[in-house]
C-alpha cells in the first residue's frame, strides 16, 4: 500500500484566495494532516457585478499571493496542485489576464485554472464538509450552505450528494449592490433581503429545504458569525470547527454584525480585516438561510465546518487504492 500523498488545493473566489496543503491517504480519501491552511483577502471580484471585468490592480494582488502559494507548494514537497476559480471568474470578461498568469506561476505543476460550475463547486464543498460525519451520530440528510463573495451554494445529501444548486448572492455582490451606508439603512437592508429571499425561493426549485436533519454552514461569513455567537475574543478555528449552536444565537450574532458600524466590526478580535466591509451582507444571507430552515425543516441548531471545498479538492486528487493483483 502506498502511504499518504502530499497535495495542494487553491480556491480563488470573489473575495478571498485560500491554500490547503494536506497529506491525503489514498485508501481512506481523507486528510491525515494539514500542512498549510491559509487565506488572503484579495477582492479579485470587486466591481465585477457592476463592470463585468476584473480590476487590473485586483488581478495583480491575486497573482502576487499566488506566487507565494506556489513557493509554499514547492518548499513543502507537494506532488500535485488543483486550482479552482469560482463565481468571479465565471463573470469577468477579461478573466484570461488572470488565468494565463496562474498557469505561468504554477507551470511546473502542470496546473491550470479550472473555472468550475456552481454544481461542481457545490459537490466539492459537500465532500469536504461531510466526509468526517460518515458514521457519526449527526442527523441526516445534511444541507451544506457555502456563502462566498459572489455566489452561495446549497447542497443536500445523506452520505452522498443528492441535490445541489448555486445562486448569485454573496457577501461582496450584495454589499456592492445594496449596503452602501455605514451602518446600512433600513431601506438598504430590505432591498438586500428581497434579493436574498428571491434567490432562496429559486433554490427550492432544485434543492428541497424540508426535512433537513442538519444544517452545515461553510466559509468565512459563517465562521465569523459563529465566532461572534460563541463570544470569542480571537478567531479560533479549532473551537469553531464542528461547533453546534442554537439557531437563536446564530440569528442574534448575524443581526448584530449587520447593525454594527464599520469601526465596531473592525475592533472585534475575531474579525479578519478583509471581511470588515462585507460581513454585514454575508451575515444577512446566513441569517435568512437559517430562518428559512427553521420554517421549512424545524431545525433548532446550526453546525459550522472549517472543512469545505479545499478539502474536497484535496481528496479529489488521490485515486483509490487499486484492488486485486
Amino acid at each position: 500500500m502506498s502511504g499518504p500523498q502530499r497535495v495542494a488545493a487553491v480556491d480563488c473566489g470573489t473575495n478571498s484566495i485560500r491554500l490547503l496543503v494536506a497529506d491525503v491517504d489514498p485508501g481512506a480519501e481523507q486528510p491525515v494532516g494539514d500542512v498549510v491552511r491559509t487565506m488572503d483577502v484579495v477582492r479579485l471580484g470587486a466591481g465585477v457585478d457592476r463592470t463585468g471585468r476584473f480590476d487590473s490592480a485586483a488581478v495583480e494582488r491575486t497573482l502576487q499571493v499566488a506566487h507565494r502559494y506556489a513557493q509554499q507548494c514547492r518548499s513543502t514537497g507537494v506532488r500535485s496542485v488543483r486550482f479552482v476559480a469560482t463565481s468571479a471568474t465565471r463573470d469577468a470578461a477579461n478573466a484570461r489576464d488572470f488565468t494565463d498568469g496562474i498557469a505561468e506561476i504554477f507551470g511546473d505543476f502542470g496546473t491550470t485554472v479550472e473555472v468550475i460550475s456552481g454544481q461542481e463547486e457545490a459537490a466539492l464543498s459537500f465532500a469536504g464538509a461531510t466526509a468526517e460525519l460518515n458514521g457519526a451520530l449527526v442527523p441526516a440528510p445534511y444541507l451544506v450552505v457555502d456563502i462566498g463573495g459572489g455566489s452561495t451554494e446549497f447542497v443536500r445529501g445523506a452520505g452522498a450528494l443528492e441535490q445541489a444548486t448555486s445562486v448569485n448572492i454573496g457577501c461582496v455582490r450584495m454589499t456592492e449592490r445594496h449596503l452602501r451606508s455605514d451602518p446600512p439603512t433600513e431601506e438598504e437592508v430590505w432591498a438586500c433581503l428581497a434579493d436574498i429571499t428571491g434567490a432562496i425561493d429559486e433554490v427550492t426549485a432544485t434543492v428541497d429545504l424540508g426535512g433537513v436533519g442538519t444544517l452545515i454552514g461553510l466559509a468565512g461569513t459563517v465562521t465569523t458569525v459563529t465566532a461572534r455567537a460563541m463570544g470569542l475574543h480571537a478567531y479560533d478555528p479549532v473551537r469553531i470547527h464542528g461547533s453546534v449552536l442554537p439557531v437563536e444565537d446564530v440569528v442574534d450574532a448575524a443581526t448584530g454584525l449587520l447593525r454594527d458600524d464599520r469601526d465596531t466590526r473592525a475592533a472585534a478580535g475575531y474579525m479578519h480585516p478583509g471581511r470588515v466591509d462585507v460581513i454585514g451582507a454575508g451575515a444577512l444571507i446566513w441569517r435568512t438561510v437559517v430562518q428559512r430552515l427553521v420554517r421549512d425543516s424545524g431545525i433548532g441548531t446550526v453546525r459550522t465546518s472549517e472543512h469545505d471545498i479545499l478539502d474536497g479538492m484535496a481528496w479529489s486528487q488521490v485515486a483509490p487504492e487499486p484492488t486485486g493483483g
